[in-house]
Formats: C-alpha cells, structure tokens, sequence
C-alpha cells in the first residue's frame, strides 16, 4: 500500500477526505490500539471505531496493550478485546498481517507499553487520531487536535468528516459518550466546548443513555476502593506555599485494600478539589514493574504537561497529565518538593 503523508486539521479538505475515503472502499485487515493502561476514552473509542469499520466490511481486531478497568467491561463488545501482554504472540501476527493501524487516543508508540517494539517494525500504514498536545511522528495520517475534550469526541468528528454518522449505532453511541463523559470529568472540565456538548447530545439520540452511562461509571464502588480512598485521602499532604497537595499510595496499601485496576482512578481530583489548590499530584508505587507512577491535574492556565515532560517522563494536557518515577516513593516525594520552587511564581499568579 502506498503511504500518504497527510495531516489533518480539524477541518479537512475534501482532497483529504477522499483519500482516506479510498484507502478505506476495499476490505482490508484492520488492528485498533489503544494506549497502555486503557481509560475510558480510549475503550470508547476503540469501540466505536470497531463498529464502524466492521460495517465498512473490514475484519477488525482490537488489541489492548494490558487488560482495562472492570467498570468499562459492560459496554458492548468490550468483550472482543485481545489483551497483548496474556496472547502476543497472536497480537504480533495479526500486527504483521495488518493493512492499517489505527492508533487511538495516544501520539507516541511508546504510549503502547510491550506493544511498543511491534508496532515500530510493522510494515504497513498507521493512522493516529489522538486529542494530547506535540504528537510524535510515526503515522502516514494523523488527525490530531488537542483543542478537542477527548477522542472518542474526535471519532464522532471524523464519521462527520466521512459522511458516515448515519452509521452511528447504539453501541457506538454509547462507547463515545462514555469517553467523552470520562475525559470531561462529567462534562465539567475546561475542555468542555459547546461543541463537545452538542455531540453528546447526538449521541444520546443515537442511542447513549446518559444517566445509565454514569451509572454504570461512577456508582460501582466497591468497599475495598472506598477505604483506599480513605487512606489516600488520609496520606494527602498540602503545601499552601505552593498552592500544591498530594498524595502518595504504596504498594502495600494497594495491597492491603485489594486493589484492582481502576481503584485510583479519580482520586488526584479530590486533592485538586481543595480551595485555593492550584497543582495535583498522586504518586503510585508498583512494584512490579519498578516504578511509582503518577498522575497530575492543575487549574487554570498551570501547564502540567509541560511539567510532566520535563520531570516525570510523561506529558497529556495542560490541565491533566501523566508519568513516572524511577526512584523510591521517599526520594520521589523529595523531587516533587525539590522542583516547586522553579514553579512558585507560576503557581502564586494563577487565576481560579
């Protein structure tokens, strides 16, 4: 297949529209990635994209790097995961046979974990539709936007650009809202666009049931996630010179409350929640893999990917990002409060 070197604003021209429209008229072998650690936006738009291009008369396969979050495991053919770190080697030979990449809701391979190495070697054409800010280049089309609240947004937008939203199913209606939804923050963060809520109101006329959505989200606590809740909350320190909280979760306290998948998910807000805080940062050791890792969230115009980029080896958006820490919890806490003072003025002059 020839490769074509596109990028595509988020408005494309019908020039590009129609490349695309080509590449995708013959059924072809497609695989669908998301990033490691999959959240909601990339299992929604997984899913949504899957629906589409199976009514195309693709074959699909979707390929998640490592398994995902249980309370995402009732959308409809979440089932259809292939989970690469429990069947590799049948994920590198559908790799291998791919026509076309499709890499959901991350701008840089190494976003894929183990599946890093195959997805570099693989000879075929990729296609990144992905809303995070400085997008690496390894994809022949790219749709990237970081204007936009979250992918699965995105995705909506590019069956707009394809004329196709009439094949907007149930299924994929409510994979999408349950990206945006979750991306959002319910619909309250600052990536909320009029926009974004004109599509979810589509959406929830294409099928998306927004209070089950929520539901089925948010109202799933189990006791064990609540009383780790109560330990985070408890472990939270507050630097008011800072305008900064965190918080720190060992190994042990995820063991001793049973941890799973997803427990964590959400618990950085609380502390950004506090009046006056400006930076969140929550600090998860794994032992496993040899690592803390760590989650940041900030208000106002305090650029956490940048941050995250410079000193955590990670980055996301302005206002939500992602990284790592190669150092014991102790000597990580230690860096947290070693760099703040570069960021005092920063932090002192934002506007909430």
């Amino acid at each position: 297949m020839k490769k074509l070197i596109l990028t595509f604003a988020s408005i494309m021209s019908e020039d590009q529209i129609q490349i695309l429209k080509q590449e995708l008229s013959t059924p072809k072998k497609i695989v669908i990635v998301p990033h490691n650690n999959p959240d909601g936006d990339a299992v929604g738009s997984v899913i949504s994209l899957h629906g589409y291009l199976c009514q195309l008369g693709h074959q699909v396969s979707m390929i998640s790097p490592n398994d995902f979050p249980s309370f995402l495991k009732w959308l409809e053919n979440s089932d259809l995961f292939i989970n690469y770190e429990k069947e590799s080697q049948r994920c590198d030979a559908l790799i291998n046979e791919a026509d076309l990449i499709f890499n959901l809701d991350h701008n840089a391979l190494h976003r894929t974990g183990a599946m890093e190495s195959i997805l570099k070697e693989a000879k075929t054409t990729f296609v990144m539709i992905d809303h995070h800010q400085q997008p690496d280049d390894f994809a022949q089309f790219i749709f990237s936007d970081s204007s936009m609240s979250s992918t699965c947004e995105m995705i909506y937008h590019f069956l707009e650009m394809m004329n196709d939203t009439d094949k907007i199913n149930s299924a994929m209606a409510t994979a999408m809202y349950t990206g945006i939804l979750t991306d959002t923050g319910s619909f309250k963060y600052r990536s909320t666009t009029s926009t974004t809520l004109r599509v979810a109101a589509n959406l929830m006329d294409k099928g998306a049931d927004g209070e089950a959505i929520n539901r089925k989200i948010y109202d799933v606590n189990t006791p064990s996630r609540m009383k780790l809740l109560g330990v985070a909350l408890r472990n939270m320190v507050i630097l008011e010179n800072y305008r900064t909280a965190y918080i720190t979760l060992s190994q042990k306290e995820l063991n001793d409350n049973n941890f799973k998948k997803g427990d964590t998910e959400g618990f950085v807000n609380y502390a950004l929640s506090l009046d006056g805080i400006v930076f969140a940062q929550i600090f998860i050791e794994n032992e496993s893999e040899a690592i803390v890792k760590t989650s940041l969230r900030s208000k106002g115009d305090f650029d956490v990917n940048q941050l995250a980029r410079d000193n955590w080896e990670g980055g996301g958006h302005k206002n939500a990002a992602g990284g790592k820490s190669d150092l014991s919890m102790t000597a990580t806490v230690k860096k947290l409060i070693s760099i703040l003072p570069a960021y005092k003025n920063e932090l002192r002059d934002v506007v909430i």
